[in-house]
């Protein structure tokens, strides 16, 4: 079950031939759902109105605004090598090591998606799945990121550069700052959680570590947050140099 306009909207844009069925409010009319339901018969999709109850059952708790859709599964790719084997251009990814909360790596996809990162990696434990509520917070992106979960993190690091990408880790106690690496090159981000940071394992096998800046009280930013500004920092030197 995927809820919330933006994550059912996508889904039917994108790919509504795994969307089975969408239930709507039955209360509800205003112009959003109308719109909504045109995308569905547009598609053939079949809409059921059912009660909030029913809804809030199907939401799991969470704030569905009135929508839920039953939906299949759709995997964007099932490997990295799917992903860079088909590139033409320089790759951009992002892994998350430790980012256990939904909401967070919600977010992580949508500023992903916003980056033009290729894929989003993170390791099997210590992880998030796309559950219902990482699509909604990620508001389509989940539809067009990859995300691919790998068994052993440090071995999948060490493939990457093998592939002649950068590795590179953002750790506060770096000398290094994000504006002193060049990142035009093929790259990877390596983003840990917030307060624990990166493992150790997947710290020792980054080719280089580096800091965000800090100019205020806080010691440390969350993940979502440090995923976009070293994304658009990447973004930023590729676009203009």
């Amino acid at each position: 079950m995927i809820h919330g306009f933006h994550a059912v909207t996508t889904r039917l844009r994108q790919n509504a031939d795994s969307v089975v069925e969408l239930y709507v409010s039955s209360q509800r009319q205003d112009a959003r759902l109308r719109d909504l339901l045109k995308l569905a018969e547009l598609h053939k999709v079949r809409v059921l109105p059912v009660d909030s109850a029913r809804l809030d059952g199907m939401g799991y708790g969470t704030r569905h605004q009135g929508v839920v859709a039953k939906v299949k599964v759709v995997v964007l790719a099932h490997s990295v090598d799917d992903v860079l084997d088909v590139l033409n251009e320089p790759p951009l990814l992002l892994v998350l090591d430790g980012i256990t909360d939904p909401h967070n790596l919600g977010a992580c996809l949508r500023v992903a998606d916003a980056a033009g990162v290729h894929a989003v990696i993170a390791p099997k434990d210590r992880a998030c799945g796309l559950n219902a509520t990482v699509i909604k917070v990620a508001s389509g992106a989940a539809d067009t990121v990859p995300y691919i979960m790998v068994t052993n993190l440090a071995r999948t690091l060490r493939e990457l550069k093998d592939r002649n990408i950068w590795v590179v880790g953002t750790a506060g106690e770096s000398d290094k700052t994000l504006y002193q690496v060049e990142q035009k090159r093929p790259l990877a981000w390596v983003i840990g959680a917030e307060g624990d940071g990166m493992r150790r394992l997947t710290r020792d096998t980054c080719d280089e570590l580096v800091q965000i800046p800090m100019a205020g009280s806080v010691e440390s930013l969350n993940a979502s947050v440090a995923a976009g500004v070293c994304l658009f920092e990447t973004q930023r030197q590729r676009l203009f140099g």
